[in-house]
């Protein structure tokens, strides 16, 4: 087995693992850890094959755990260098059209789950059950993603919006932490949580029009930004955070299903 092949498997898994995980990799190679003691500390079954990849291709190229730490943490510094820069697209969910190629929104909300590794974060006004997003949740839940997830309730928008409470779309995904602005911290009367966005590791921001709803994600016509790298996605991060901190959003208590 070449070097060239285990260059290909360590690149590999430090885009699976994330730069957090990939560091741990890289100790344990470092500290001659064995592959289950390894196995059970990272905990990403979604990247277990690219880490034993990674394993296999350096023992067949009799490359030594020193050797191969260096070569992950070499990575790991090159990835999170193209992670600083900024990428901007525009993602659409609605009608397509044959000559302009545009992102789906479904898909781009469920990739920016699944990307993950740390924290993830969403608001939404309406939501309600969609279950290609609430599998990637569950995941990411499993995978040891903090997910928070800011939602307006029926009381709060005033009777515009109808239906069960849109925490209710959460209620099946154990972990997740569902949050919102109480009433009584809005200083205007009629104030709404109105914002739709959704962060992935305060590196990849989503923000647009769509609901957490199938019809913002596969039906209505909705537009979106996707902002990776740069200060965006951090300050946005970050400004959920403060809110969460001053008390101005606050959990929300597991919803009584309405029948």
């Amino acid at each position: 087995m070449s070097r060239q092949a285990f260059e290909a498997a360590a690149a590999h898994a430090v885009a699976a693992l994330g730069p957090v995980r990939a560091k741990d990799l890289a100790g344990c190679f470092a500290l001659g850890r064995s592959r289950a003691y390894t196995r059970q500390a990272l905990r990403v079954p979604e990247a277990e094959a690219a880490v034993t990849d990674v394993w296999d291709t350096a023992a067949e190229a009799g490359i030594s755990g020193m050797e191969a730490a260096a070569y992950l943490r070499g990575f790991v510094a090159g990835w999170t260098g193209r992670r600083d820069e900024v990428e901007v697209g525009t993602v659409w969910s609605g009608p397509r059209t044959q000559n302009v190629p545009v992102r789906a929104m479904a898909q781009a909300l469920v990739e920016l789950v699944r990307e993950a590794r740390e924290e993830c974060i969403a608001m939404t006004y309406s939501a309600r059950p969609y279950p290609a997003l609430g599998a990637a949740l569950a995941d990411a839940v499993a995978r040891g993603v903090r997910v928070d997830v800011v939602v307006e309730t029926l009381s709060g928008a005033g009777g515009l919006l109808g239906g069960p409470e849109p925490a209710e779309a959460f209620q099946a995904v154990d972990g997740v932490g569902v949050w919102h602005w109480p009433e009584d911290r809005r200083e205007e009367r009629g104030a709404r949580q109105h914002a739709k966005l959704a962060i992935a590791d305060r590196r990849v921001l989503l923000l647009g029009s769509a609901n957490l709803t199938a019809s913002g994600a596969r039906r209505n016509l909705e537009a979106a930004v996707r902002v990776q790298g740069g200060p965006a996605p951090r300050r946005a991060a970050e400004h959920v955070r403060e809110l969460q901190r001053l008390g101005i959003l606050t959990r929300l208590g597991r919803p009584h299903r309405t029948s």
